[in-house]
């Protein structure tokens, strides 16, 4: 007499759900993958990649006994600064609207801009210039890069 064997094993439609499943979380993965190389490019003046207007970004600053000056000579609208204080053997950056005055629509080609900014133990101020962008659909503030846009100026 022959003894039947029974095979025990996952049911071809639960193995087809597995399979699915697999395949959609594979692909997800890939997905967010290429998402994340190719990135996400800001953009301003009607499609111009935001990193080439910052090349374009045209400015003066001073800063003396407390008093900080600057005037947009360019045709780029600048929103906002960073500034670097540099002091003896360190350095923190700030937004501008925290020292000062800033105005909130920024400051467009040709106006200029004057307050008071008591940063009076810095050596060094490192004025960085912040353009508002559309991202995705979204305006978004982009700090331009420092090493390339970056102005340095003596504090008196």
């Amino acid at each position: 007499m022959k003894k039947r064997l029974e095979k025990l094993g996952v049911s071809p439609v639960i193995a087809t759900v597995l399979l699915v499943a697999m395949v959609i979380v594979i692909a997800l993965i890939i997905f967010l993958w290429f998402r994340g190389i190719a990135g996400e490019t800001c953009t301003k003046f009607e499609g111009t990649n935001v990193e080439l207007v910052c090349g374009n970004v045209n400015f003066e600053a001073e800063y003396s006994y407390g008093t900080f000056r600057m005037t947009n000579t360019g045709n780029v609208p600048i929103y906002s600064l960073k500034i670097r204080i540099n002091e003896a053997g360190s350095h923190r950056t700030v937004d501008i609207r925290d020292l000062t005055n800033w105005p909130d629509s920024g400051l467009s080609g040709g106006n200029s801009f004057s307050g008071n900014m008591d940063v009076s133990v810095a050596e060094t101020l490192l004025i960085i210039p912040v353009l508002m962008t559309t991202c995705g659909g979204y305006e978004k503030a982009y700090s331009c890069n420092e090493d390339q846009h970056g102005y340095e100026i003596p504090v008196l």
